[in-house]
């Protein structure tokens, strides 16, 4: 296996991890924390967690060059939907599908195959996206932790990593 192909599996293997220790995080979620938002610039906790589940998913729209109105679509497609159960299985067909794309590439595409993103003026690698979409998902791992313990859940970083 090329070096190329070990760092994608690397950083999917790192991507799994956020997917499933985040799985472990929406199903918390308890009833009465719904209308949780922790200021009024902030996004609420049904938007994050709904945002969260769809990262992998839009972001591989975005790395496929759809359009601002196919990843509103994605983004959206959970918005009523307030079963944790039903989020972190979202989130894991999410990562499914991202994962099933990426392993799909040789490593000549994911070095050098360029795309761009509606909003973007450059295009990325694809393993530029795919450390895009690391931090991304990391990213709001980390508020989706944040706000559970503002909601007094009893968590500790550890479970981040296991």
């Amino acid at each position: 296996m090329s070096e190329a192909l070990q760092i994608r599996d690397h950083l999917l293997n790192e991507l799994e991890t956020g997917v499933r220790t985040g799985e472990a995080l929406i199903r918390l979620i308890r009833p009465e924390d719904w209308n949780y938002r922790p200021q009024d610039n902030m996004r609420s906790l049904p938007e994050l967690v709904h945002h969260f589940a769809m990262v992998p998913r839009s972001d591989l729209a975005i790395m496929r060059e759809a359009s601002a109105e196919e990843v509103g679509a994605i983004e959206s497609a959970l918005a009523s939907e307030r079963d944790p159960e039903k989020l972190a299985a979202a989130l894991r067909e999410s990562f499914d599908l991202y994962k099933a794309y990426i392993v799909s590439l040789s490593a000549d595409d994911l070095l050098n195959r360029v795309t761009k993103a509606f909003y973007a003026e450059e295009g990325h690698k694809q393993i530029q996206w795919q450390i895009e979409t690391l931090t991304h998902l990391f990213h709001h791992r980390s508020q989706l932790y944040n706000y559970l313990k503002q909601l007094g859940h009893e968590l500790h970083f550890s479970m981040l990593y296991m």
